[in-house]
């Protein structure tokens, strides 16, 4: 099977912590675990010798027992790249590792597909509010199944369960329509790409809106449980995974 490990480059050096020789970690929790506790861009080895480059987060944030270790699969920051993208970008991945990014599907697969993980999604508004959703199980299921989620156990802290609608949903984009909605397309609908229902109740690869915007119903990268709406966009958003011992 062709793994796409894409280097997502346009790094900043000093971003780059370097390990030593010989070492090939499958994840962030190889290197945490190997005494890495700087976050920033690590290539890890998800099949094969080429590496995978990906951004780690290392520093506990003090509110979950479970930090250090993780790996960004989606971080959305300042609107820099373009979220509606057709489906062989969310296949391979697309972004800078150091800024906006989103890992790619198959390998979304390949670091899922032989161990349990952990899902963490790190939400910030535009006044400063944070909030985070924990899942206790994460997997993307093979291109064959239409990298299907599945995602449970549910964990609030403070940003609500908006992904369990989408448990055991395929991934659609513009041109790869796979959710359950009769009527449509539901990334067409929303402008973005994801694991969409009849259509969602999270959008995080929806339009970066910078706040509040009702103008056009659901487009921005919204989380519905946190606002109880689906005007408002966040300021950041971290989607990362991490495989449970």
């Amino acid at each position: 099977m062709t793994v796409f490990v894409v280097a997502l480059i346009s790094v900043f050096t000093a971003s780059v912590v370097s390990v030593p020789d010989g070492f090939k970690p499958a994840d962030c929790s190889d290197l945490y675990k190997a005494g890495e506790t700087v976050s920033g861009i690590y290539g890890i080895y998800i099949t094969g010798d080429v590496p995978l480059w990906v951004y780690c987060h290392m520093v506990s944030d003090g509110k979950d027992e479970d930090n250090g270790g993780w790996t960004v699969i989606q971080r959305r920051m300042d609107g820099s790249v373009n979220f509606y993208r057709p489906w062989k970008e969310y296949k391979r991945g697309f972004g800078t590792t150091e800024g906006e990014y989103w890992l790619g599907l198959e390998n979304m697969y390949q670091l899922t597909r032989n161990g349990k993980c952990m899902l963490r999604v790190d939400l910030e508004d535009f006044t400063g509010r944070k909030g985070f959703a924990q899942h206790s199980t994460f997997s993307v299921g093979p291109e064959t199944d239409g990298y299907r989620l599945q995602v449970s156990g549910f964990k609030d802290g403070a940003a609500g369960d908006s992904l369990t609608i989408h448990n055991g949903m395929k991934f659609s984009t513009f041109d790869k329509d796979q959710d359950a909605w009769g009527e449509g397309n539901c990334a067409k609908q929303y402008l973005g790409g994801f694991w969409y229902n009849t259509c969602h109740n999270a959008n995080p690869n929806g339009v970066y809106l910078w706040g509040e915007d009702p103008t056009i119903f659901a487009i921005g990268d919204g989380w519905y449980t946190w606002k109880n709406t689906h005007a408002v966009g966040m300021k950041s958003i971290i989607m990362k995974i991490k495989r449970v011992a």
